[in-house]
């Protein structure tokens, strides 16, 4: 909630999803998205890295930002992470998160 509601302050609209196959189904649609945003850990039975794979498929230039409170070695392939994919450690300011979000959404 308070990722939408801090991009629903930056003037952006937000498209929740319960879990990563859903989000993955509306990821997969041919609705417009400019920013992933998602948790490391999701309910069910996909994370928020493996959903940001397959989206990837779909979507080879998606920009995705991950927030965790795990360490961000959990998420490196390698040492690191494919470009255009950063991660928020939890906990954050608000403001940190609010300008991430700007500076990669404005990413050409």
């Amino acid at each position: 909630m308070l990722v939408g509601d801090v991009l629903h302050e930056l003037g952006y609209t937000a498209i929740e999803a319960a879990d990563g196959p859903s989000g993955l189904r509306v990821l997969e649609s041919d609705v417009r998205i400019d920013l992933l945003v998602s948790d490391v850990g999701l309910p069910g039975s996909m994370n928020g890295r493996q959903m940001a794979d397959a989206a990837r498929v779909h979507r080879p230039d998606l920009k995705v930002l991950f927030i965790t409170g795990f360490a961000e070695n959990a998420l490196l392939n390698n040492g690191q992470l494919e470009p255009g994919m950063s991660v928020l450690t939890k906990p954050f300011a608000v403001d940190t998160l609010a300008a991430r979000i700007r500076e990669m959404i404005s990413e050409v």
